[in-house]
């Protein structure tokens, strides 16, 4: 409002110590004027002197204060007003801009800090793991450290509870925004993972991904249903979850500039950031974004067979082997720099996997506000996901080992219907297994429900909301439960939880020395 006045008065043709009167004179003007067709108000110092054209005026007359020959707060002159009022919202339109600026520089602070933490909290806990050569998965820990936490002061203090959940929701909006680039570096790097699997095994395991997905969505779907005429408890409202924004023009052209300089410097100088894989990184990443924004934009009738996430694999094996080409390197040493696996020489692949770890741990906040939904259904829920777990586990062993795949590549995908993240995390629990199939092996697994997840739902006659996204997240994790969402938002909280209860109890049950044992045994 000061600013506002200063401007106001600086445009006023008027000087206050030229001013006739001797005790106004000195006097501070402190507020601001207001005048419009029915009242005019001056306020000067605390006092509020009040003016009232007559009804019958159409027009503004002029306004003489203190005296006659007083040009103070003239308003007859149309220019005069006219350019009073254009320095308004000129100033108005500034303040307006700066305070834009300010917010979004506030946000983007908000957003680094809220998800370096949880960045952070992760390679804390696998350093600690590692060092204590605990065979567990340490984000898992870390998720349940944080649901703990948030249900204690919930229970105390909920203000803290809540300032947390707030304090914490741009990096969950952040996560929730790129969850499938997350997914994509396993698919980049298929060429290079399978090379050494025999196409009968590869065909194989192509009939285990499609017969297990159907077969999981079925056992979750019927047990949900089962147990639901069983307790008879009806639907209530979700909490309401937050979507992420499209994604602007903006950041668009941004990504492609990164990509088209990134990419011509590493052809002019191979190692101007230290290594191969480093000078690399710039390029192959901006694609793979550059990807994902494409396919994201394409209508819903191409993504049924071209989904974002293929898009994304084929944007960044494109880029490699355009740079391979030019190069004249090739296209696999390329697809090595793009996951290399080792921290001190990353990749973009390695980059985007690094947030792995921070998904596990996004799960608690997601649990945590849906805690109300999960009390009420928590018979329909926790008995499907428990046995589709088990059920997915050692239905892969025993198929795999029915149709004569090779006991490490069967062991490989017994978490076929887990996240990446905690896949990952149970296969390294058994000796001799193939990480990037496991990891590609998934993410085929969530196409196929993607792509195929509602029809089939439509067909099995699975009705109910709860049936729906419970069989969906058991099947096909994080790909199924977006493309369900997608078009059916009231199924979105089930299919959320379900996603995050399946890779938790998959992994839990291979925590155990007695199930791995009994698992390699069906696997033979």
């Amino acid at each position: 409002m000061a600013t506002t006045t200063s401007a106001m008065l600086h445009n006023f043709p008027f000087a206050l110590s030229n001013h006739h009167h001797p005790k106004l004179s000195s006097f501070t003007c402190r507020t601001s004027l207001a005048y419009t067709h029915k009242a005019c108000a001056l306020a000067f110092n605390g006092g509020r002197f009040l003016r009232r054209p007559p009804r019958s005026q159409k027009s503004a007359t002029p306004i003489r204060a203190f005296g006659l020959n007083s040009r103070f707060l003239q308003m007859g002159s149309p220019e005069t007003s006219s350019s009073r009022e254009i320095s308004m919202k000129s100033v108005g339109g500034e303040s307006s801009g700066t305070s834009t600026v300010s917010q979004t520089v506030f946000g983007i602070a908000h957003l680094i800090v809220s998800l370096g933490i949880i960045l952070a909290m992760d390679k804390f806990l696998k350093a600690a793991f590692v060092v204590a050569a605990i065979k567990f998965p340490s984000a898992l820990f870390g998720m349940f450290c944080i649901f703990s936490v948030l249900v204690i002061l919930d229970s105390t203090v909920p203000a803290v509870a809540t300032g947390l959940m707030n304090f914490f929701e741009p990096a969950l909006i952040f996560i929730q925004r790129w969850l499938p680039l997350f997914y994509v570096p396993s698919l980049v790097v298929l060429p290079l993972a399978v090379r050494d699997i025999p196409a009968a095994s590869g065909i194989k395991i192509c009939f285990i991904i499609v017969g297990g997905w159907l077969a999981s969505l079925s056992v979750a779907g019927y047990t949900a249903i089962a147990v639901r005429k069983i307790v008879k408890t009806e639907m209530t409202d979700a909490e309401p979850m937050a979507k992420p924004s499209p994604f602007s023009p903006i950041e668009v052209w941004a990504w492609t500039g990164i990509f088209l300089v990134s990419f011509v410097s590493a052809l002019v100088y191979p190692t101007i950031l230290g290594t191969s894989a480093r000078t690399c990184l710039p390029f192959l990443l901006a694609s793979t974004v550059l990807g994902y924004m494409v396919g994201s934009r394409l209508p819903s009738d191409v993504k049924k067979v071209f989904h974002p996430i293929i898009c994304c694999a084929v944007s960044a094996d494109l880029a490699a082997l355009a740079f391979g080409y030019l190069s004249q390197s090739g296209l696999d040493p390329i697809l090595g720099y793009y996951l290399t696996k080792v921290s001190s020489n990353p990749g973009a692949g390695d980059v985007l996997m690094g947030f792995l770890g921070s998904v596990i741990l996004s799960f608690a906040f997601s649990m945590f506000k849906q805690r109300k939904l999960v009390k009420r259904h928590a018979a329909e829920i926790f008995t499907s996901v428990i046995l589709s777990s088990i059920f997915s586990l050692y239905s892969t062993a025993l198929v795999g080992r029915l149709v004569g795949l090779e006991p490490s590549l069967t062991v490989s995908i017994l978490p076929r219907c887990i996240t990446v993240a905690l896949a990952l995390s149970i296969v390294s629990l058994f000796e001799g297994t193939n990480s990037s199939l496991t990891a590609a092996v998934v993410v085929v697994t969530g196409l196929v429900g993607a792509n195929f997840v509602q029809a089939t739902l439509d067909k099995l006659r699975f009705r109910d909301p709860i049936a729906r996204g419970i069989a969906t997240a058991s099947s096909a994790h994080g790909l199924g439960t977006a493309a369900l969402s997608a078009k059916e938002p009231e199924a979105l909280p089930f299919c959320a939880i379900a996603y995050a209860l399946n890779g938790i109890f998959g992994s839990l049950l291979c925590s155990v020395p007695a199930i791995r044992q009994s698992l390699l045994a069906v696997v033979g």
